[in-house]
């Protein structure tokens, strides 16, 4: 494993119930959350579909890439100098797609596609299924993006061994989670933090969606051996978890399960 160490991350985890099928509502209500943190962070997730609600609706809702929401984020980003992140909506030619998308403060923007859609819901027959992993960069640390069912399928986000190193340090859910099953959220989020030797984030959204679906939170970050950091149950509440660089080193040292690992590869 490589020597070469990087600073803290600092993360906010916005749990927050959505307004149904509503931009601007939501865009205002997560602007002031946004612009009163407390402090200083690197980075600031928000749940899936934040702008919308988790919706079958796609031609109603979807917006074309740098438009309204883009050109928020990036608004958002270059006042507080902090990534912000979170998934929407988005329209490409006649598709759609559940679009995770990661806005740095210099407005250069990244992109992650959801892969396993919902068939649950019929997401799999509104949205068309994301091809491409995205391994992203923050202050040298090394953040694999994730969204929602994605979850519950280990391999796409198996972190292997690239260049005699791991591939990523974090790897982070944004989620529309429901209620009955959020016992399976919590336990195959802290198992992708201990299988992965990573930190391992979600963040789940809180109350009713136009569907009556409800949402029971449980945002959380766990560390590389699975002990929970910080976690918040069912309300309205942005968390704040510190990332040790040197500490998920050290660990993976001490205890190279790493070097034991199948090797694979992925048919996306």
């Amino acid at each position: 494993m490589t020597d070469m160490l990087f600073p803290d991350l600092v993360i906010a985890l916005v749990q927050t119930d959505l307004y149904w099928k509503d931009r601007t509502a939501n865009l205002a209500m997560l602007e002031e959350k946004i612009m009163n943190l407390p402090h200083m962070v690197d980075l600031i997730i928000l749940p899936e579909m934040f702008t919308t609600g988790f919706t079958m609706d796609a031609a109603e809702v979807a917006e074309p890439m740098n438009f309204i929401t883009t050109k928020w984020m990036c608004q958002m980003a270059a006042q507080t100098q902090s990534v912000i992140t979170g998934s929407l909506v988005i329209k490409e030619g006649n598709s759609f797609f559940n679009r995770l998308l990661w806005v740095r403060p210099d407005g250069r923007v990244s992109k992650y596609d959801k892969r396993h859609l919902f068939r649950m819901a019929d997401e799999d027959a509104h949205y068309t299924m994301g091809l491409q992993r995205e391994v992203l960069s923050l202050k040298g640390w090394k953040i694999l993006p994730q969204i929602c069912y994605d979850l519950r399928f280990p391999v796409w986000s198996r972190n292997q061994v690239v260049n005699k190193d791991l591939e990523y340090d974090l790897v982070f859910y944004v989620a529309s989670w429901p209620s009955p099953r959020i016992n399976a959220w919590d336990i195959l989020l802290q198992a992708r933090a201990v299988e992965n030797l990573s930190y391992s984030i979600g963040v789940n959204r809180v109350g009713k969606d136009g569907n009556a679906v409800p949402y029971s939170g449980h945002s959380a970050a766990y560390n590389f051996k699975g002990e929970k950091m910080v976690f918040s149950e069912n309300k309205e509440e942005i968390l704040f978890v510190n990332l040790d660089h040197k500490a998920l080193k050290d660990y993976r040292d001490k205890f190279p399960a790493w070097l034991d690992a199948d090797g694979f590869q992925l048919k996306v």
